[in-house]
């Protein structure tokens, strides 16, 4: 199948901090998995990182790492395209264009910002950003003319504003916009928290007990699990019930680390408690991690090969960007 003939997908992830492993479980891993089956477009999405990102030298820091990490997690510059967001700035002209065609109820109704509000007493608190980045998010999936665009759950109502908007543009410019699609993998849509299952698993959350970060040294993972919320029964199954939450969560993981099916997990467990689970999901998650962090540390250590990746990716880019913008100021009268 030719680069042509495959769907166009745009993924993006921000610069915010240490990867954990429901960022690869949830999305990493998949897009890695995929690099033959769709025509990926891997997005640094550091202008989305200005909303919680105020300091010069942590967003260079973040964006090196994580640029790093996406590659030693098996993203191949030469199968994907793997560019910055800000390389591009046909992405705040789209957006600018986005904000201007979008209804303001469109953007107060969306979930995370009705959230943020809530939790806060002074309006002033709130960045602008925070209400009008479904926008922003809009041109950046809409640039590249997207088929398909993978999503946790949590984001399904971005796509849709993404699709709204697409909708919006074409019935009063003419044709213009594909309407991408979300793919939302319900299996691992969202990894919970290690601490409280009933929370997904965060770089924000101040307790770092609840996530594996992918950089964390062996002695610190195993001891992450063996801390791990469960519940008071004693056999060792995958269960629906909601009680049993935290142990579906170490289970789903192990199962992830390992490869092994539901019926040869369970088998493997019968006469077992939960500590020898939790032994052994601490031993296959450092197995599984070992290789990643060897790279990385490969990766971080030469100094020219990142910004010759990006500067790769994002020259590949925008010959997509380019040619859409234009054919978008010309609809709307720029040109």
């Amino acid at each position: 199948m030719s680069e042509q003939e495959k769907p166009r997908v745009l993924s993006g992830i921000q610069p915010s901090g240490s990867m954990h492993l429901g960022n690869y479980l949830g999305a990493i891993r998949n897009w890695v998995d995929d690099q033959d089956k769709y025509n990926n477009y891997f997005m640094i999405a550091d202008y989305h990182s200005l909303n919680t990102i105020r300091n010069g030298t942590e967003m260079r820091r973040n964006r090196k790492e994580l640029v790093a990490m996406l590659l030693a997690c098996g993203i191949d510059p030469e199968r994907s395209v793997l560019f910055y967001q800000s390389e591009l700035p046909e992405h705040t002209e789209l957006a600018w264009i986005f904000t201007s065609l979008s209804p303001l109820g469109w953007l107060e109704r969306m979930t995370q910002y009705k959230d943020k509000m809530s939790r806060l007493t002074e309006t002033a608190s709130i960045s602008t950003g925070l209400l009008t980045y479904p926008a922003l998010q809009a041109a950046d999936i809409l640039l590249y003319q997207a088929d398909l665009v993978p999503v946790g759950a949590d984001q399904r109502q971005h796509i849709e504003f993404t699709r709204d908007l697409a909708a919006r543009f074409n019935n009063i410019f003419g044709e213009t916009f594909v309407l991408p699609k979300a793919e939302i993998r319900k299996e691992v849509a969202n990894v919970p928290s290690l601490t409280n299952p009933a929370k997904k698993m965060s770089k924000s959350n101040p307790d770092g007990n609840g996530r594996i970060d992918l950089l964390d040294q062996p002695n610190v993972i195993k001891k992450k699990f063996k801390r791990a919320t469960t519940d008071s029964f004693r056999d060792v199954v995958f269960s629906d019930d909601p009680e049993r939450a935290g142990l579906l969560n170490i289970l789903s993981i192990y199962k992830a680390m390992t490869g092994k099916d539901e019926a040869t997990i369970e088998a493997e467990f019968v006469g077992k408690g939960y500590g020898d689970l939790k032994v052994a999901v601490g031993e296959a998650t450092v197995a599984h991690l070992e290789p990643i962090q060897a790279e990385y540390k490969r990766i971080m250590a030469d100094k020219g090969y990142i910004k010759e990746v990006m500067d790769d990716g994002a020259d590949r880019a925008r010959r997509i960007a380019r040619k859409t913008l234009r054919k978008v100021r010309r609809k709307i009268g720029m040109e």
